[in-house]
């Protein structure tokens, strides 16, 4: 895995907990809304909105550079789609690069799979 790949799989990662997080707290901030005075739903709204935007970008770059089947693609967008979706796809994604890590070094040590 070269570096550019590397680096659009941990930025997928870094937003995925945010822009679960955020989904959370829009879902509490609109029972709030209509269970009480509180309405924090606008601001929720955008941070929720712009994280989702971010997720999305990254999610297509990291899609490009990594060649994923259709399949994998998916479930990394599906995941962003779920209220708790994100926590899913930044656990797979550290594998993802744990396991590209350990691929790695194994190439520079010159240990070939049988």
């Amino acid at each position: 895995m070269d570096i550019k790949t590397a680096t659009a799989l941990r930025r997928l990662r870094l937003v995925s907990v945010p822009e679960a997080v955020s989904f959370l707290l829009l879902l509490v901030c609109s029972v709030l809304k209509r269970t009480t005075d509180f309405n924090a739903v606008t601001v929720m709204g955008w941070v929720h909105a712009v994280l989702f935007i971010l997720y999305v970008i990254f999610w297509a770059d990291a899609w490009n550079r990594t060649k994923w089947p259709l399949k994998t693609a998916a479930y990394y967008f599906l995941m962003a789609v779920l209220p708790t979706g994100g926590f899913f796809a930044d656990r797979r994604l550290r594998r993802e690069a744990e396991d590209a890590v350990i691929a790695s070094r194994a190439r520079k040590e010159g240990v070939v799979n049988a």
